[in-house]
Parts: C-alpha cells; structure tokens; sequence
C-alpha cells in the first residue's frame, strides 16, 4: 500500500465514512499477509497525525520518555520519570490502565489519594515547566485512531499482529514529539511475546519505526519470567517504589531502571544510582505528586492507607532451590484478588495484590514463607504454591 492510502484509510476511518467492515478486513490482511517497514511507518504516522501532536516551544529540554511491552509487576516508569528529571530532560509519559495479568501505571497512581491522571495538555506543560515531568493518561484527541481502531482489532483477533501491535506503541509515542526514546521489550512467561525470538522481531520493528520517524530510538529485551521487584498489586508496587527513590529496593527493579535511564541522557550509571541514594530522585517524585494534586503525605503509609484484611505467607513445600516463581500465574492470580482488570470496564481493588519474599535461584527452606499474599477472604494456600512456585528439592 502506498503512504497515500494509508493516510485516506486512518483518516477516513477516524471520520467515519471508511466503514468497521472495511477496516476489519484490512486489519485481517495485516493480520495474515503482514507489512513491511515503509507500510508499517506509514501506518504510524497516519494514526500519529489522526488527533493532537504535542508541539514544544522552542528552546525546551530534550524529551524522553520509554515504553515497555508489559509485565508483571513492572513499576519502572514510576521511579524512572522522576529520576531522568533530575538530569534536565523533559519526561512526558503518556500512559494507560492494566488489562488482563500485567498491572497499568495508571492505577498504580490512582492509589496515591488525590492523584490526578487526567491532565490537560496546558497543565502538562505546565508541570514540565516546574518539575521536568509527568505521567498521565492520553486526552480525548491524542491518537484517536488508535483507540477506535484497537477496539475493532479486540473483536476481530487481529490483536496479535506485530505491525498492528508497532503502529498502536509508536504513534502514541510519536505523537510525544520525543527526542529519545528506549523501548523496554519483555519475553517469557509473564510478558506478551513468550519467546525472545518474537520479542526481537517486535523490537526491530518498533526500532525501525522510531528511527523512521526521525526519533532516537533505542531498545533493551528483557526477561519476565518471574514478577519484576517483589511486589505485584498498585498499592504494594507504589509502596515499593517508594522504598527504591529513598535509596533501598530490590535489586533487579534498581538494575533495569538504570538500564533505562542509561540510554536517555548522557550520564554515568554510577551517577544516576547516586540520585537514587541521595534523595535527589525522591524529592523530584514528591514534586510531581503534588503537581499531579496527590496528598505526598500518603506515599510513606500505603501499605496502611491500603491495607487488606487477610495478609498471609506462602510456605515452600520443601527444601531446596527455588527454581521458578511463574509470572504468569502470579499476574493471574492477582486479576483473581481484584488488583487486575480481566475487562477494561473492571474496579480495581488498590490494596490487594502479592508479594515475592524470594527470588528464583535463592535456596529456601520447607515451611519457609516464600510468597505473602494479600487478600479479602481466605486463599488455598498449597494451591497456590503448586500453581506458582517450583522447588528444586
């Protein structure tokens, strides 16, 4: 297909006089035949350019910003935007709500009483202005095309389409005006693309696109096959958060969140882990917090802010090496106590959720708590275990 149609098909489609019937059947040839690179730049671009692009007055910081594929227990963004505000860039993130096993940024916040996550574009700039950045949900014009046309691939199981699933990523972040970008691309068990082969493919699609358009992209795979950090649950993952920005957390959680910063300004590693010790990346944090109209008072007490009636630990079945914790099963598992959302119209319960007191590969003990769950009624423990923990005896 040529640019040209492309165009006139998003737009029209946006308008309403290209038909779902229509559309359907392009989405299936996508589906089935695929596109190559020119298409699928094309096809960003023009969902891209169906609503508002941001525009950035002269003179501003950079802007950066990553996008990761999903996850379970994936809380990156959260300490991420504030610490690259803390080296000058502008972090505009633009981000959405969980659906099915892997947890949204946005309900994360929303466990913040008071946090707004429906800034105008006039505020965004705003608080870039004063505190270098902001994590809020898209406005009603920002990529209509995406969401008009993602609801017609849900129905139409076009959903797994690499070039569809690149053009729904990229024209969100492009419509950001980035400068940089770094794509957080997950595989495994807890991730979308299970295997690292199909999350390359996605990646250098996604790269491709990116640097197309004319923005610096750059991409890390990652594995997921257990949660990242040890807490999974909106409540529990800001709390988590909050202990890696006052200079403590789970190593992995810190690892790939300096992996990421890494790749967006031009600063020693050792430096960015520095603003994470020294309080620097909290305060930037407590800033956006009360930019964004959150009670930062809250941030130190979610655990007790939230706090389900039945917390109760998760023995190992034996002694041994643990060998998995299954991401998989775990996000699951959490959509069950209510932290998920198994349909897109689904409340969301801030308080319940899961935590890892372990991590694969560390030897436990039989009887030792491995896992705490958090939860409103009673769980089947050994159930449990047997659907997500593995000991190597």
């Amino acid at each position: 297909m040529t640019t040209e149609e492309i165009h006139r098909l998003v737009e029209g489609y946006v308008l309403g006089t290209v038909p779902d019937y229509q559309k359907a059947a392009l989405a299936m040839a996508i589906y089935f035949r695929g596109m190559d690179d020119d298409e699928t730049t094309a096809l960003t671009v023009a969902m891209r350019d169906s609503g508002d692009v941001f525009q950035w007055p002269a003179g501003t910081p950079p802007k950066v910003d990553k996008h990761s594929t999903g996850g379970v227990g994936d809380k990156v963004s959260l300490i991420l935007a504030p610490l690259l505000a803390c080296e000058g860039v502008w972090v505009p993130m633009i981000s959405g709500r969980g659906l099915g096993f892997t947890g949204g940024t946005l309900d994360k916040l929303e466990s913040i009483p008071g946090f707004r996550v429906d800034l105008s574009w006039p505020e965004m700039l705003a608080q870039l202005d004063v505190v270098g950045c902001f994590i809020s949900g898209q406005t009603d014009n920002f990529c209509p095309a995406d969401k008009k046309f993602y609801a017609l691939r849900d129905v139409t199981g076009t959903v797994g389409s690499l070039p569809l699933i690149v053009a729904s990523i990229m024209s969100k972040k492009l419509a950001e005006s980035l400068d940089r970008l770094v794509l957080d691309v997950k595989f495994g068990r807890g991730a979308f693309m299970t295997n690292r082969e199909d999350a390359q493919d996605l990646a250098r699609i996604m790269e491709a696109v990116g640097r197309g358009a004319g923005m610096e992209t750059h991409v890390l795979l990652n594995p997921m096959n257990e949660p990242l950090g040890s807490a999974v649950g909106n409540a529990l993952e800001v709390a988590e958060c909050v202990e890696v920005l006052q200079g403590g957390g789970p190593h992995d959680l810190i690892e790939l969140t300096l992996d990421l910063a890494a790749k967006l300004v031009p600063v020693p590693r050792e430096n960015l882990r520095r603003r994470l010790g020294d309080g620097t990346a909290w305060q930037k944090f407590v800033l956006m917090v009360e930019a964004q109209g959150g009670d930062a008072s809250s941030l130190d007490k979610m655990r007790e802010i939230h706090r389900a009636p039945l917390v109760t630990d998760v023995p190992a079945g034996a002694t041994g090496i643990l060998l998995k914790v299954d991401a998989l099963e775990v996000g699951r598992f959490c959509v069950e106590l209510g932290a998920g959302r198994a349909k897109t119209d689904d409340s969301v319960d801030f308080a319940v959720g899961l935590e890892s007191l372990r991590k694969e590969g560390d030897q436990v003990d039989k009887d030792e708590p491995v896992l705490r769950v958090h939860s409103r009624s009673e769980i089947d423990l050994p159930a449990l275990a047997a659907r997500v923990l593995t000991v190597a005896t």
